[in-house]
């Protein structure tokens, strides 16, 4: 496997990954929230019960958060430096061994 294809592809995971599950946890967040004002609205006699069932949600939803937080942190420590990254690289294409060059020995 090329490695410069994995740390790529590693960096993009990276990169993409918190701010997706960001956005899809604050999307989730806004309708749990909005689903539990409008049921408020509708029955306020039961607004400490959606209320506490609103909160929870929301607890588990950051939670998924914080655990993609923290998978950001382990792979961001995989990724290498840009000089390992090019060596790596480097490694690979000379991978084949040195190129032997025929040497005509003098009389």
């Amino acid at each position: 496997m090329n490695m410069s294809f994995y740390y790529g592809m590693l960096a993009l995971a990276v990169g993409l990954g918190l701010p997706i599950a960001v956005l899809s946890a604050a999307a989730g967040q806004g309708r749990a929230a909005a689903a539990a004002l409008e049921g408020i609205a509708r029955q306020p006699e039961a607004a400490g019960r959606i209320q506490t069932a609103m909160i929870i949600a929301l607890a588990l939803i950051e939670s998924l958060v914080i655990y993609a937080l923290l998978m950001f942190f382990l792979l961001n420590g995989k990724l290498p430096g840009p000089e390992a990254a090019a060596g790596a690289n480097a490694a690979q294409t000379s991978s084949a061994g040195p190129a032997k060059v025929a040497t005509i020995k003098a009389p």
